[in-house]
Formats: C-alpha cells, structure tokens, sequence
C-alpha cells in the first residue's frame, strides 16, 4: 500500500549531455536510509544505461524502457515500468530519465494525470544542457532541445570545465531570449533565482534556477544539487484529457502488467536491432558471453566513427568497459559485470548496419566454455 507519495524528480537533456553521469552521482550522494528507484528510458533498442549506472546497488533500483519516448500510447509503457518499481522497490524517490530525443512535456503530462494523485509527487525537473551547443542552429533550431528548457525549473549547464569564455554568455543570452531567465548567470558554482514563463507567456509564481556544474568525476557536486531535488515543479499541465488514457475506468495503473524482455540470439549468439525517430536513427546489438573484444582494437575504431552518439558495454580482453561517445568526446569507465556486451549507435544518417556488424565480429573472438 502507498502511504507516502513518492518523491519524483524528471531528468531532462539531449544526447549526450551527461544525465546518465548525474544520476550516478546523485546515487552515490542519497541518504542512506533511502531507497530510490530510477527509470530509464533509452532512444534505441539495446538497454545499455542500467550497467553504466551499476544496476545492483543496495537502495538503488532501476528499470529501462527501451526503443524511443516512453509517453507513447498515452504513456502506457512507463506506466507500466512505474508499477513495477512501485511495487517492487517501494522507494522514496523515483528518478525519471527521458530520452534525449523525447518529449519531457508529454511524460509529464502523464505523471500529473488523476490516478497518480496520491502515488507520485512531482518535485522539480531538471534539465542538463551543454552550454557549447547553443551555438549550434542543429541544436537551437530542434523543438526537442528547447521544450527540455522550457519545462525545467532547474537548468544544470554541465560540463562547465570544457566552456570557452564565450560558453556560459551565450547560453544566458539564448536563454533571456527564449524568456525563460531574466538575470544573467551568477558565479561558478552558484545558484541565482531567476524569473521564468512558461512557453505560452504564461507567468508561473515559482522561480527557476541556473546551475553551472562541472561532471568530472574528479570534482565534487555543488552540495545543494541534492536539495534542489526538493524543488517544487512549476509544471502545470493545461488540460487532461480523458480520452488520451487508455486506462479503463474501472482499472488501475498498479494493475497493468509488464514482460520481462527475453533475449533471443541468433545462431551465431547475436542479437540486433534498429529504431528511427525524430530525424535519428539507431543501431544496435547483444553479443552473448562468449564474445570477447580487443580493447585497443575497440577503443580506435570508435574514435574513427562519425556519429551523433555510442554507448557501449563490453567484455573485453582487458575487462569489462563502459564506453560513451559523444561527437567526438570519448569517456571509458571499467565495469565490474555484465551478462553480455552490448553496443548502441546513434545517427542523424541511416547506418549501414551490416558493415558495423562485420567491422564488430572483426574486432572479437568468441571463446569456447
């Protein structure tokens, strides 16, 4: 039974921004006595997030819902995720990571709506945005990208130890632009309360805030990143409709049921799969156990490759690495375990899927057990 509702907080960012890296941050930094729940949700078909966020931890549950925006169908597929970490974690809060490519305003339509009343209490949403990419027409002109700040009350600029001088003015100059700040941003490190309208022009009485913050793992988060979890969100959705719940009125959301995902590889011990969407396109694809990698083999072909992003967990023949790619930027982090590698692409370009399949087999060798 829900006494309580649970604290929920929705993470917000394109591609790449380093959602996943916050989350893990804000794991290792929860109380203690609490238990939290994550749920992931990933633009292509390989779920690969719940290994980079070291699924497993004591207090932590996570879920994933794969293959592109999980408020589809009128949301049925996160429902469906939130009752199973409802039910199975009981948790305190409950972290939500749409995908970069998806539409916050829709997920949140869904965690306002009438049967979460008294289960879910949203808190505030956080969006992470590069502050460098502001510059950029391919991101300032994608509706995805300005919807993630125009629905955020707290806007992190991540990776604040890469900015020029030039980064951080251009990002307060797009975001006075787009009225959703009306003072300029305040020191590194600082948090300054700053008027916000919603898209509509609408004026909201809560205030927004504007957080620069660096992601290296060598640099502690600000200490008030936890507290601003605690936010109250300013987000109200206008209108409901009845019609777009597929929920019967005599169900419940803590009634649907879920299918745990089944692998079925192939004959050679490989599973792939593609997604399109948005004007993106994905790839990706499972390698059974017995398939070991070439580590420096791995690591050059993926500095060599031209794509929006790549996340990958692989057995290799120096140890388990988690690989992220982004246009260029390349983190590597060892792994403790996983039951399979797991490689994901994504393109503003068709793949040619064969090709890096060949190029993938190429780069392992499948031991005998």
């Amino acid at each position: 039974m829900i006494i309580k509702p649970i604290s929920t907080n929705v993470i917000t960012g394109f591609l790449g921004v380093g959602k996943t890296t916050l989350i893990k941050r804000l794991l290792a930094d929860k109380p203690a006595e609490e238990k939290w729940a994550v749920l992931v949700n990933e633009f292509g078909e390989i779920g690969i997030d719940s290994a980079l966020l070291g699924g497993g931890e004591e207090g932590v549950e996570i879920r994933e819902v794969a293959g592109g925006c999980m408020c589809c169908a009128a949301g049925v597929p996160m429902q469906v995720a939130i009752n199973q970490l409802i039910l199975k974690a009981k948790p305190d809060r409950l972290l939500i990571e749409p995908t970069g490519l998806g539409h916050p305003r829709e997920v949140l339509k869904v965690l306002s709506q009438p049967h979460y009343q008294n289960v879910i209490k949203l808190k505030s949403t956080l969006c992470l945005v590069d502050a460098r990419k502001v510059a950029d027409p391919c991101y300032r002109d994608h509706d995805i990208f300005n919807q993630q700040l125009e629905v955020a009350d707290i806007i992190l600029a991540t990776k604040s130890d890469l900015y020029s001088d030039s980064s951080l003015p251009e990002l307060t100059e797009y975001l006075v632009e787009k009225h959703l700040i009306e003072k300029h941003l305040g020191e590194k490190h600082s948090v300054e309360k700053h008027s916000v309208e919603k898209h509509s022009g609408e004026p909201v009485e809560n205030k927004g805030q504007l957080l620069c913050i660096s992601l290296n793992a060598s640099e502690p988060l600000p200490n008030n990143i936890l507290a601003c979890l605690n936010e109250p969100t300013m987000f109200r959705p206008t209108q409901i409709q009845k019609k777009q719940s597929v929920l019967t009125p005599k169900s419940s959301v803590f009634e649907l049921d879920f299918q745990v995902d089944v692998i079925e590889f192939d004959a050679r011990g490989i599973l792939s799969k593609t997604n399109s969407g948005e004007g993106a396109f994905s790839c990706g694809w499972i390698f059974d156990p017995s398939y070991e990698f070439n580590f420096d083999e791995m690591i050059a072909w993926v500095k060599s490759l031209d794509v929006l992003r790549l996340k990958a967990v692989i057995i290799t023949d120096e140890g388990i690495a988690g690989i992220n790619f982004i246009e260029g930027e390349m983190t590597v982090t060892e792994l403790d375990d996983v039951m399979d590698s797991r490689l994901e692409l994504i393109s503003l370009n068709s793949i040619p899927a064969e090709g890096i399949e060949a190029k993938l087999l190429s780069l392992s060798s499948r031991l005998q057990f």
